[in-house]
Order: C-alpha cells, then sequence, then structure tokens
C-alpha cells in the first residue's frame, strides 16, 4: 500500500512539475504529515526531490528526471475501464485506484500526447445525472461490485412494485443508466436474468458462495435488448390530441423521442390559429395525465375519453382553487 502510494507521489510530481503538500495530501488522500514522511523516504532511496517553502513553494524533481516505474497493480488494471470516469468509480469504491490509475497513465505517455490529455480532462466533463437529481445513492453499491468482480451470490431484501421480497441473487453485471446503477443478476433455479435497481436494496449479505457465469453472457448486448424490449413495452394505447405551437415546442423538451416522433408523423395541418391534432403513444392513463397536463393549456385530449375526462376535472379543481375570493373587510375600529 505505502509502495504505491510514494510511487502514485512520484508519478503526480512527474506530471504536474510542482506541488504543495497540501495538493499532494488531497490527491493521496493523506495527511500532509503524511506526505512529509513520504518525501523523505524517496529522499532517503536516492530519489532527486527538493522542496521550497513559500506561496510560491512546494516540491518538485530535479528536470530532467523521470521515472519508468509505471506498472500497474492487479486492481488498477481491473479498473482500467473506468479511467475515464471517477465520478461512478468513487460512487463504486473504486476512486483512489482509479486516481492512481490516470495518474500512472499520464506519466507513462510522451510529453506531447500527455499534454494532449490534460487538454481533454480540462475541457470535457460527463455528468451522469439528469438536472433534476444527484443520481443513485446507495449505501450497498460498493458491495454489489464486489460481488460482480468475486461472482459471490448475495442475499439482499429488495423493494419491488409489488412490496418488499427477499432473494437470493447472482449478480453478472452493473449499469449505469442516466445516473442510476442497476444490477443485472440471476435467482439460483431460474432462467435468464432480471434487472435490479441498486438503490432499492434494503438490505445486502454477500455469501460464501461462488456462482458460474453464464457462459456467453455479453452484459452490453443483453442490456441493448431489454432497453428495446422495456420500451416497446411501455405504450399499450393511444391518445389522439391537438397542439398548439408553443404546446408542440414544449413536448420536444418534456417528451421521450418516440412520443415526438408519433407528432411529427402524425400530425395533420396546421388550422388558422396553428394548432394541429397528432396521435401518440401512452403508458397508462395515469403517465398520460401526469404527462400532458404538465403543457398546460397549451394541449387538448380528444380521445381516449377517460383521459379527457381525468383532464378535465383536474382543470375543473384547479379551476376552483384559484377562483377568486371575496376578502373580508376590515373591522372597523371601535372609538
Amino acid at each position: 500500500m505505502r509502495a504505491s502510494r510514494l510511487l502514485s507521489l512520484l508519478m503526480l510530481l512527474q506530471a504536474h512539475g510542482r506541488m504543495t503538500a497540501a495538493q499532494l495530501a488531497e490527491r493521496l488522500e493523506v495527511s500532509t504529515r503524511t506526505v512529509y514522511r513520504d518525501v523523505e523516504s524517496l529522499h532517503a532511496a536516492g530519489i532527486p526531490l527538493y522542496g521550497e517553502a513559500g506561496h510560491a513553494g512546494g516540491y518538485q524533481l530535479v528536470d530532467g528526471w523521470r521515472t519508468r516505474l509505471t506498472g500497474l497493480t492487479a486492481q488498477e488494471a481491473e479498473r482500467l475501464f473506468l479511467a475515464g470516469l471517477p465520478g461512478p468509480a468513487a460512487e463504486l469504491g473504486y476512486g483512489a485506484a482509479v486516481a492512481a490509475l490516470r495518474v500512472k497513465l499520464h506519466a507513462a505517455l510522451p510529453p506531447a500526447l500527455a499534454d494532449r490529455a490534460v487538454r481533454v480532462q480540462e475541457r470535457f466533463h460527463l455528468d451522469t445525472p439528469n438536472w433534476y437529481a444527484d443520481g443513485d445513492a446507495s449505501p450497498h453499491l460498493a458491495d454489489v461490485a464486489e460481488a460482480v468482480w468475486q461472482q459471490r451470490r448475495i442475499e439482499v431484501r429488495y423493494r419491488s412494485w409489488a412490496g418488499e421480497v427477499d432473494r437470493v441473487l447472482e449478480p453478472y453485471g452493473l449499469v449505469l443508466k442516466g445516473g442510476r446503477w442497476y444490477t443485472v443478476a440471476g435467482r439460483p433455479g431460474r432462467d435468464g436474468p432480471a434487472t435490479y435497481r441498486i438503490n432499492q436494496i434494503l438490505s445486502l449479505a454477500t455469501l460464501d458462495e461462488e456462482f458460474p457465469r453464464p457462459t456467453g453472457f455479453d452484459l452490453p448486448a443483453w442490456w441493448r435488448a431489454h432497453v428495446v424490449r422495456f420500451r416497446a413495452g411501455l405504450h399499450h394505447d393511444d391518445a389522439t390530441i391537438r397542439l398548439s405551437p408553443q404546446g408542440r415546442e414544449r413536448l420536444r423538451e418534456i417528451a421521450s423521442e418516440l412520443v415526438v416522433a408519433a407528432v411529427d408523423d402524425t400530425a395533420g395541418v396546421p388550422d388558422d390559429a396553428g394548432w394541429v391534432t397528432a396521435v401518440i403513444p401512452i403508458e397508462s392513463l395515469t403517465h398520460a395525465h401526469g404527462d400532458l397536463l404538465r403543457l398546460g393549456a397549451d394541449v387538448e385530449v380528444l380521445t381516449p375519453a377517460a383521459l379527457r375526462e381525468r383532464i378535465a376535472a383536474t382543470a375543473a379543481g384547479l379551476a376552483a382553487l384559484y377562483a377568486p375570493r371575496s376578502v373580508p373587510k376590515e373591522a372597523t375600529p371601535r372609538p
């Protein structure tokens, strides 16, 4: 552990030129006192490293000196695919390993390529959650990830749509979709894997039982097929609607690509006010009711009748709630 940290310190100085003890401590996730001890150890080993005091000071390697000790540890090699995803890596509990990996990869690059890598890091940032959520917070994510690596069964209490259930799962892999973590897992004695959302796991115990990974299982291919099946099963009915020009533009911001494409494909000729009639797929009356209400008075539901009646009832309720009220006059104070 300490040898790996010393190497990481060298790689950081080699990549960045000069760094203060506080900067090194932050990157290595240790205290500044530990950095001072590590620097003394490197001095004792003959590494040409010197420090300068003052506001612009810090530690620096002698010009021209470079180390070639950039070999990866087994853990770093396993986490190689996460090198460009520091946020998800930290959520999985691999933040330190991936940080060390990135330092070593940077140090191994020729100077020209290293500069280009830094420019990319400075100018591109991947933020997976959507605007209205910070993603899933789950205390069990790291445990599921470790079970995936070790091919260990896990026993979980899971909150499903039907209530809380107990399951023994064989996690084949993890998927990050829209800021939410899922595990694709099988169940002993059952055919085919299923998808489980990690933050719906209420409790977890890792069992001392290895499971055989299905021969030829391809996680990306399975997930792509799952998404296709999921989307195909979402829409069970159609709705005929009228949209104002403003409503049609707003729909592009709040609706799925499938709904937007349906409007583009089925919209008739605009009337004198610019309104168009179109047919859109809907998942259920409840979902359609909530989604279309977001368009306010820029949409009118024509069919199905049940959806039109729901929205009309909501509109009537809102009108009653916001109707002007007579405000009682203040009582005239007595003399």
